[in-house]
């Protein structure tokens, strides 16, 4: 552990149903860096013909999801109203709010072939003060977003605010969230601009402070330091963090800052009381697990 690395977190795996994916947020060291409560290395999965992901229809309270593929499509579809496939590059924010049902498949093109599927998705936790906003969706193309080249880096700004550029996505509170693909022997300086930072190893390759970075880890920094990224090889990291928005529980789907509103969804999935996903017909039911505090987090 080098001083700029305060924490250094592996991933929990976890099976989603025909694919893998690699959890790192909340991990048992860590529950949020900056807004981000969950952080979800998705895949790479390869699907044969006739089979890829359906996640059925599911809740969510008081955060946003945030999905972005390397490879792959998706289709969502939500309470909202909202249908929409996305590809690599692009942006798919969901506010939850004060309550929203989803589903995730495959879209039925890629679904007639093999069929790759590669990305991350992350939540982000709203400050107290917009935990309860009307539920809303967008999606934002790739080329809606801050894309750059600097001497052998290329970096494409997710959303949040990075190097005195701003992504279009709307955000809750200030946060950073960037994709960075590097060539062998090239380097960048990520700057200490916010309280809580971490950059995540897609690849193996990455060097932090001259200390290579396993592949597949979340290292999490030092407050208020400024790292020095380097690459031995092709290499390819994310960057997330931002400022804290304070305690948050988590339990399934739902996030919150109060254990009752948790408590309150849980009731209100059970006895239907969420939107409706039009098309569908399958929901995932609430896990049986009685004796489970909103503060033990509990993986799905």
């Amino acid at each position: 552990m080098t001083d700029s690395i305060q924490h250094l977190i592996e991933p929990h795996i976890q099976d989603l149903g025909g694919f893998q994916a690699r959890r790192l947020l909340p991990s048992d060291v860590l529950t949020l860096v900056g807004p981000f409560i969950f952080f979800d290395h998705l895949g790479p999965a390869v699907f044969p013909p006739g089979k890829g992901v359906d996640v059925r229809p599911h809740p969510h309270i008081n955060l946003a999801t945030v999905t972005y593929l390397f490879e792959g499509a998706l289709l969502h579809r939500d309470s909202v109203g909202s249908v929409q496939e996305i590809r690599p590059g692009a942006v798919n924010w969901m506010t939850a709010g004060r309550g929203i049902v989803h589903s995730e498949r495959t879209p039925d093109d890629e679904r007639s072939k093999e069929a790759i599927l590669h990305g991350i998705q992350t939540w982000v936790a709203l400050p107290d003060e917009y935990e309860e906003t009307e539920p809303w969706f967008r999606h934002h193309p790739a080329t809606d977003l801050p894309v750059w080249e600097e001497k052998g880096v290329s970096f494409t700004l997710i959303a949040g605010e990075a190097y005195d550029r701003t992504s279009p996505v709307q955000t809750f509170s200030p946060m950073i969230y960037l994709d960075v693909k590097m060539a062998p022997g090239t380097q960048f300086t990520l700057p200490g601009n916010y309280s809580e930072q971490a950059i995540y190893s897609v690849t193996e390759g990455l060097v932090i402070d001259g200390k290579p970075l396993e592949q597949h880890r979340l290292a999490v920094l030092t407050s208020g330091t400024s790292v020095k990224v380097s690459a031995s090889s092709n290499a390819r990291c994310i960057v997330v963090g931002g400022e804290p928005v304070g305690e948050r529980y988590k339990w399934w789907n739902f996030v919150s800052s109060r254990r009752e509103r948790i408590e309150q969804a849980k009731h209100d999935w059970t006895e239907g009381r969420f939107g409706q996903v039009p098309v569908e017909t399958e929901f995932i039911p609430l896990p049986e697990e009685p004796d489970r505090k909103p503060e033990q987090p509990l993986y799905s």
